[in-house]
């Protein structure tokens, strides 16, 4: 391999070790950022506002809403934690809509004592059911966000803190510096604050425009790959013109032989009684029936029917996972006849056209009430639905795996596909070929048994 300068005619001689050695490190970073980028989702993010709306004799009253802006990735319980680094000495005097975890040192203070003394606090929502007196628009659900296309009016959070020993200008005032978003645990990234246009409210008349004093922004952006190592779902395959069924791939999510905390794995469900009814044992670990693929999730697309104008696939999304309820899933399917979708049956639809001109894409969840709660697993732990789509002339062929998804996700995250080699393809002859290999084959024998008879 040899590098030509553009300053010199002479050639410089790597040695061959040296350039694959090369190759691999910039793949792995290449790996890295793909995987923190989402094509199916390019402008999704939380951003964080922070309003300030007074100022006290030592500091301000600022609000901090969380805006769900990902148009399929929620955040589940127990919900989200917000964390930063103050920039001076700056103390929380109290909150609304929320708590920090850790207090602090506040012994230097007396009398009137702070909410939060640390210099990097962190924050959290108040649960359902908090009182009245201790609430504030869009708090208390337990850290829970929804997904901005599912539910937007449950896509966004917020809490009230005042701030003491801070700045009371907005040239004094300094920035909070290192935000961190668990939710609930690693996987988004959080960029400085920015110093915005202030932002403007109108009152319940809409007759009367306020605006902040001051505000800015944080946008958090996820990674699956920093979220976690390994997938958390899988697909399986099959198709009425092919017996074969293909599972999801081995080890898809883990091997049984790997895993390392006791109990993570079980055969029988009776076992759920004495683990979960014994609260010692209980934790948010995931605790999965025994499978070859070990995913908490598993969606098996079957194409169930064909007619003259139209096909039918048959979707189901099974929880492995004797410790989760999946509340508010959804399903994110990428196929080339999106565009054509006709009917569906017992889950909601929304088209996503992240790029325009483009309509391959749709997400799915559950009828509230009727199919948006994934239960545990067990007998019930499955939903299900039906697709029916429109043919395509011009595009339409059930050969070469045309009738299989390309990408599927689950609650936001990529679930791991077989590969293309294995799936159910078309038979080589088709059932109008056997039928008249049939008829000659009968054919043939009756006139040979004509001749032998008169013979």
């Amino acid at each position: 391999m040899e590098y030509f300068s553009s300053r010199t005619t002479r050639s410089v001689t790597i040695p061959n070790s040296f350039a694959v050695s090369l190759l691999l490190l910039l793949s792995c970073f290449a790996f890295t950022s793909t995987e923190a980028y989402d094509a199916l989702d390019p402008t999704g993010n939380i951003t964080i506002k922070w309003d300030i709306m007074s100022w006290t004799p030592d500091g301000y009253v600022a609000v901090v809403t969380m805006f769900n802006f990902q148009a399929y990735r929620h955040i589940q319980a127990p919900g989200w934690s917000l964390g930063w680094t103050w920039a001076k000495k700056e103390v929380i005097w109290s909150m609304v809509g929320g708590q920090t975890t850790d207090q602090g040192d506040c012994s230097k203070f007396k009398g009137n004592i702070p909410h939060c003394c640390k210099k990097n606090p962190t924050v959290v929502d108040l649960l359902p059911g908090t009182p009245y007196n201790q609430q504030i628009a869009n708090c208390c659900r337990g850290g829970v966000i929804n997904s901005w296309v599912q539910d937007p009016s449950n896509a966004v959070s917020a809490f009230q803190l005042s701030v003491g020993q801070a700045g009371t200008t907005n040239k004094t005032v300094r920035l909070p510096k290192n935000f961190t978003l668990q939710a609930p645990g690693p996987g988004y990234t959080c960029g400085p604050a920015k110093i915005v246009k202030a932002t403007k409210f109108v009152t319940a008349d809409k007759r009367r425009v306020t605006q902040a004093l001051m505000t800015w922004n944080i946008t958090c952006s996820y990674s699956q790959f920093l979220s976690q190592k390994t997938p958390t779902c899988c697909v399986s395959l099959s198709s009425f013109y092919n017996d074969t069924i293909v599972p999801c791939p081995t080890c898809a999510c883990g091997c049984q032989n790997n895993m390392t905390q006791s109990g993570s794995c079980v055969s029988e469900s009776p076992y759920l009684a004495s683990a979960v009814s014994d609260p010692g044992k209980y934790s948010t670990t995931p605790l999965l029936q025994c499978t070859s693929h070990m995913c908490p999730i598993r969606v098996h697309w079957h194409v169930k029917l064909n007619y003259k104008s139209y096909w039918r696939v048959k979707v189901t999304i099974t929880n492995f996972n004797f410790r989760m309820n999946y509340t508010q899933w959804n399903l994110v399917v990428q196929h080339p006849n999106f565009d054509n979708l006709t009917q569906l049956f017992s889950f909601n639809y929304k088209a996503l056209t992240p790029y325009d001109g483009l309509n391959d894409t749709a997400m799915l969840w559950g009828i509230k009430f009727y199919n948006d709660l994934l239960m545990q697993a067990g007998p019930l732990g499955n939903v299900q639905s039906e697709l029916l789509f429109r043919k395509d002339k011009l595009t339409f062929t059930f050969d070469k795996g045309w009738a299989f998804p390309r990408r599927i996700y689950f609650n936001g995250d990529n679930c791991v596909m077989p590969p293309p080699d294995a799936y159910p393809w078309l038979p080589n002859a088709s059932p109008g070929t056997i039928i008249y290999l049939l008829q000659l084959i009968i054919t043939t024998l009756a006139a040979l048994a004509f001749l032998v008879a008169y013979a």
